[in-house]
């Protein structure tokens, strides 16, 4: 096994699971689950189950992390518990789906963020600049690349707490939604649309277990990884339930109804137009440390391949500062291509069923 020399602190550990999560998810999906959801009580209850899902993850590969701190998440996880074959298997989901079609997905979204301060501009154009802008970030220097995520993630979740911050002081809030749970509402729990719902809440919590990837470069993995998989996806899960809390609040449930921008819907309830356009160009940016976060730790998957399978030697060349170079530029050139072939709703498709399959295993 190649020895590497960890580079990264907790802190930034953590970082990169809450940017991993917090992505196009939370400011999407909630359009499409109030088409047949119409309880506030409902709603944030999918949130709720949805982070324990992920907290109930986070725990079972925080476990694994330690007992087997290596670079890979899955592909390294289910090579050793079950067989190499099936690891391949894993490593190439993640490769093609688990992290390309996120950072595709999520680029999108900004550019869609983008367009609605600027009509005018080309927002597919818009997202691959930012993919290769980041790709360049990430393919040159592992300290610089530390500092561009923290600073991200931290300018991101003091964005999202001043959204939620002026949504309860700044707005009466809306009548027509309660909060409380309603006769029937427990009935819903168990229907046909809430677990249909689950599967675009299960997508917005993916990433949870985003710091396996990149056991290698953590100090003192057996101690901090477990601990990063566990303080990032506690406080998304928080963040999440006061972000959807506070959309459901201020905004009316048939302006948010199968609308993929809510969280511009909602800033401009709060803000007004003017200031919901500026909100909208603050989440495209926040977006952009999503996809820094899922740059980072994708290739480090390619690069265990590489190591694991002479085949695909060519993902694991290094350059002088021990950066996966050939691996970053095969991933952001899928990406590209997805940018530019898919639609969003496609993309979420494509990611919600097969994201799950090497978790469930």
């Amino acid at each position: 096994m190649p020895t590497f020399k960890p580079r990264i602190r907790l802190q930034t550990a953590s970082a990169i699971v809450i940017a991993n999560m917090i992505g196009t998810g939370v400011f999407t999906s909630l359009g499409f689950q109030v088409l047949q959801i119409k309880s506030g009580f409902v709603l944030l209850a999918l949130w709720a189950v949805g982070g324990l899902c992920a907290l109930c993850g986070a725990l079972c590969y925080g476990e694994l992390g330690a007992s087997m701190p290596r670079s890979g998440g899955e592909f390294h996880y289910l090579s050793k518990i079950y067989h190499p074959a099936l690891g391949f298997l894993a490593g190439w989901v993640s490769v093609t789906v688990g992290f390309a079609a996120p950072i595709a997905a999520a680029a999108m979204a900004m550019g869609k963020y983008a367009s609605q301060v600027f009509p005018g501009i080309n927002s597919l154009g818009i997202a691959t600049a930012v993919v290769v802008l980041v790709a360049l970030v990430h393919i040159n220097n592992i300290q610089f690349s530390s500092y561009f995520q923290n600073i991200l993630t931290g300018l991101k979740i003091l964005l999202i707490l001043s959204l939620c911050a002026c949504g309860l002081l700044l707005t009466k809030g809306q009548t027509t939604i309660s909060f409380m749970p309603m006769p029937g509402d427990f009935q819903q729990l168990l229907s046909v649309p809430f677990a249909t719902s689950l599967v675009y809440v299960m997508y917005a919590y993916s990433g949870w277990n985003a710091a396996t990837y990149i056991a290698n470069e953590i100090e003192e993995p057996q101690k901090n990884l477990p601990k990063a998989l566990l303080i990032g996806t506690a406080l998304v899960m928080g963040l999440y339930l006061l972000t959807n809390f506070v959309f459901l609040y201020t905004a009316p449930l048939d302006e948010l109804a199968g609308k993929l921008e809510v969280g511009y819907i909602a800033a401009t309830h709060i803000f007004g137009p003017e200031g919901g356009k500026i909100m909208a160009l603050l989440i495209a940016f926040g977006l952009i440390s999503a996809i820094s976060a899922m740059t980072w730790a994708g290739p480090r998957v390619t690069q265990s391949m590489g190591e694991e399978i002479p085949f695909f030697r060519w993902f694991s060349t290094e350059n002088k500062q021990g950066i996966p170079k050939n691996a970053i530029l095969i991933q952001s050139a899928l990406v590209i291509a997805m940018l530019w072939t898919a639609t969003f709703d496609a993309l979420i498709t494509y990611l919600s069923f097969t994201l799950t399959l090497s978790a469930f295993l």
